[in-house]
């Protein structure tokens, strides 16, 4: 499925579609191959973090630094079920888990306070003060039965995030003009 031939023979789709729960129609997956290619600058076959970072609507995203980590590197099969938590076909634990590997930027399946604190810096950025951010993450893990030290497993997430109305998703065009 290297990007050089630019064609997905119908073997290969179904294989995506079978890596992906088949939560991917067979025409969202060849436009997200079309992509894929486009960001596949040197058409090895993956996207690297240097190649990701040439679009701006990528660099420009405050969680850039951690989303380089967990897409470089990847294959389109493997690009494609990173991209599934952004489907509206995705259930809500398949959405948390990838917030959790956002978070988790240790990747020792626990998340820490300051894990989360550092991702809120990035997404507040200097909006809110290292106090104000500390009270709002502490209110929210107290209302949960959690504290500060607490060490939060993908289930406890689950737990806390189920409750939440988390909203994450991103059409799929569908247009082979991308």
């Amino acid at each position: 499925m290297g990007c050089a031939s630019s064609v997905l023979t119908l073997s290969d789709i179904q294989e995506v579609q079978e890596h992906c729960n088949n939560l991917f129609t067979e025409q969202e997956i060849v436009s997200l191959y079309q992509r894929f290619c486009q960001l596949d600058g040197n058409g090895k076959g993956f996207i690297s973090a240097d190649e990701l970072l040439l679009h701006t609507e990528f660099s420009i995203n405050p969680l850039s630094e951690r989303l380089l980590k967990m897409v470089d590197g990847l294959n389109f099969k493997d690009f494609v079920a990173f991209l599934l938590a952004f489907s509206a076909k995705a259930s809500m634990n398949q959405k948390i888990e990838f917030v959790f590997k956002v978070y988790d930027s240790e990747h020792n399946d626990k998340v820490t306070f300051g894990d989360i604190l550092e991702v809120l810096r990035d997404l507040t950025g200097p909006i809110m003060s290292d106090e104000e951010r500390e009270a709002v993450l502490s209110k929210i893990l107290q209302e949960a039965g959690y504290t500060m030290e607490s060490l939060l497993l993908l289930d406890d997430c689950i737990k806390i995030l189920n409750k939440s109305c988390m909203k994450m998703e991103v059409e799929v065009s569908t247009s082979l003009s991308l």
